[in-house]
C-alpha cells in the first residue's frame, strides 16, 4: 500500500483563484498528484492521489498557503492511483449547490463521531439527514437516517423546504467528507431552523473511528474505487441489492450500452453474467463498451 488517498475542504476566502489555479497544476503535474481539485472565490475542495513520498510533498505544499495551513485532510491507504487524470478547476463554488453567500459563522454545530454515539446511545430525540445524492445514500447511511431523494446537492433548497415542519427538533446532518453538510446545516440555520449540528469530517471519519456502528453499508467515493467498505460485520457491509438478482451489495456500473448507460448496483457474478448490461435489448446493442471482468 505504497498509495495514499487525500479527502479534504475549507471554506476560506481565496484572494485569486485563477493564479492559484496555474500554480497548484504545475505542482501536481511535477510531483505526479492526481486527482481533482476546484478553487473559487468560497474555498478549496479537492480529493487526490499519490506516492507516500509525494503526497507528503503535496500536503505541505498546500499547507504553506496561509489560508489552507490548517486545513484537514482525510487519508486511506492504497495500493495505485485511485485517479487517472488531473484536473485544477476554478469554480463559482467548490461544490455545486445555488446557495451562495451562507454565514458559515452561524451554521450548524460541529458534532464529533462519539457525540452522535451518544445521541444514539441516549434516545436523544434528533433527526439525521443525508446531505448527498441518492446514488450514495442507497448503498449506506447512517441508522434511522432521512435520506432524500436529491439527483445533485442543488436539491437541498427543496429538503429544506420539505424539513421546515421540524424546525424546531435537534437536526444533524452528514456527508461523505463534511464538506456539504457544513453547508447545508448553514443554509438550515438561516432557514430558522433552531438546534442544528453537522458532522465532523464526515461518514470518513466517523467510520475510521466506529465500523460496525451506527453506520450501514458502504460509502461512495469520487474516485476510480467507487465505493469504500468500512465495516466488518457482515450485516452492515451493504443497504442495497443487485439489481439482477436481489444480493446484498454496493458495487456500481453502468450498462454498457453506450445508448442507454443506466447506473445499477450488481453484484459480481451477475455483471459478468449479463455482460455488464441491464437489459436483454442492451446486450443485443452493437454500441457496447468492452467489458472488463477484474
Amino acid at each position: 500500500m505504497n498509495y495514499r488517498v487525500l479527502l479534504f475542504y475549507k471554506y476560506v476566502n481565496v484572494s485569486d483563484p485563477q493564479k492559484f489555479q496555474k500554480e497548484h497544476l504545475e505542482f501536481c503535474f511535477a510531483n505526479d498528484i492526481k486527482g481533482r481539485v476546484f478553487v473559487a472565490d468560497e474555498g478549496i475542495n479537492g480529493t487526490v492521489s499519490g506516492t507516500v513520498e509525494n503526497i507528503e510533498k503535496y500536503k505541505t505544499h498546500l499547507t504553506s498557503f496561509a489560508e489552507f495551513n490548517d486545513i484537514w485532510f482525510k487519508e486511506d491507504e492504497a495500493s495505485e492511483h485511485a485517479f487517472r487524470k488531473t484536473h485544477v478547476r476554478v469554480k463559482k463554488e467548490i461544490v455545486n449547490s445555488d446557495v451562495l453567500d451562507v454565514d458559515f459563522a452561524n451554521g450548524g454545530k460541529r458534532l464529533q463521531p462519539d457525540e452522535l454515539n451518544k445521541f444514539y446511545e441516549s434516545g436523544k430525540d434528533f433527526i439525521i439527514v443525508d446531505a448527498r445524492n441518492n446514488y450514495e445514500s442507497v448503498i449506506g447511511n447512517f441508522k434511522n437516517s432521512i435520506t432524500p431523494n436529491m439527483d445533485t446537492f442543488r436539491d437541498w433548497k427543496d429538503v429544506a423546504a420539505q424539513l421546515a415542519e421540524q424546525k424546531d427538533k435537534t437536526v444533524v446532518t452528514y456527508c461523505t467528507g463534511g464538506i456539504r453538510c457544513e453547508k447545508a446545516s448553514a443554509y438550515l440555520v438561516e432557514q430558522g431552523f433552531k438546534d442544528v449540528y453537522q458532522l465532523e469530517g464526515g461518514i470518513v471519519n466517523y467510520t475510521k473511528q466506529y465500523p460496525d456502528k451506527f453506520w450501514q453499508g458502504s460509502i461512495f467515493v469520487f474516485d476510480e474505487r467507487r465505493i469504500v467498505e468500512p465495516n466488518t460485520k457482515e450485516e452492515l457491509k451493504h443497504t442495497a441489492e443487485c439489481y439482477y438478482c436481489s444480493k446484498p451489495t454496493s458495487y456500481y456500473i453502468n450498462c454498457h450500452n453506450q445508448n442507454c448507460d443506466k447506473l445499477l448496483i450488481s453484484c459480481h457474478d451477475c455483471k459478468v453474467e449479463n455482460e455488464y448490461c441491464c437489459s436483454d435489448e442492451c446486450r443485443a446493442s452493437d454500441n457496447k463498451r468492452k467489458a472488463f471482468h477484474g
